[in-house]
């Protein structure tokens, strides 16, 4: 696991208990990695490297580490888009290697934060309020991604740092973000949703940063940026 990749996977991420089950979001091999279910009744707790913390994570400086450069015709790291506009992306996923696909932030959505409440969360989010992050997917290459996980994609803040993220097991209606289906060969389009927490309603989640292999273990740190 690259440096950078452990600083990504320290950066405010929250894990959520939703109908009985507490997933703490960690790293392995480049990729997140959840924790098995534990019976226990809904809660919620955040994590910090892996380990539990008091309080929601603090992001770190950007850090150096290795990983090869996307290939000509495809997004370039650090490269900011327009919200609406498409980066062709190199995917991998798990042991499955050399996909691409068309992504699209559509939206960075402002809710209520009332929304949290099914949550449990508590005092861990008073005050803040969420912002959805809508996102499509499509398959633009010749490797079927059935049942593959298009997560990484954060919130960001005025003043370019990241937001609180949230990761949810079991279903959130306002904000759904499920696998890729069976069968998600070339051309097949999926809608995503990421969930990001503004400390306060006077700092609005502006835009949002994707960080998945490789961007999350190439030397210069960046992601692609939408805003």
């Amino acid at each position: 696991m690259s440096t950078n990749t452990m600083r990504r996977a320290a950066t405010g991420v929250i894990g959520l208990a939703v109908a009985g089950t507490l997933t703490l979001t960690g790293c392995k091999n480049g990729n997140e990695e959840t924790a098995p279910a534990q019976s226990s009744p809904p809660a919620a707790q955040p994590s910090q490297g892996g380990q539990d913390s008091a309080q929601p994570s603090t992001p770190a400086s950007p850090s150096a580490g290795g990983g090869q450069a996307p290939a000509a015709g495809q997004a370039k790291p650090g490269q900011t888009f327009k919200i609406g506009e498409t980066a062709q992306v190199p995917f991998n996923y798990g042991s499955t290697k050399g996909g691409t696909i068309a992504l699209t932030v559509t939206g960075v959505e402002q809710g209520q934060p009332a929304d949290l409440d099914s949550l449990k969360l508590g005092d861990k989010v008073k005050g803040m309020i969420p912002y959805y992050i809508r996102y499509t997917v499509k398959n633009v290459g010749t490797v079927d991604l059935s049942y593959a996980s298009v997560g990484h994609m954060k919130g960001l803040l005025p003043d370019g740092s990241e937001a609180q993220g949230v990761s949810v097991i079991g279903k959130f209606e306002k904000c759904k973000d499920e696998s890729l289906p069976k069968g998600f060969t070339n051309g097949q389009t999926q809608t995503s949703c990421a969930i990001a927490l503004a400390p306060s309603a006077q700092t609005k989640v502006v835009g949002a940063e994707y960080w998945g292999d490789p961007y999350n273990s190439l030397s210069d740190g960046k992601g692609l940026f939408w805003k």
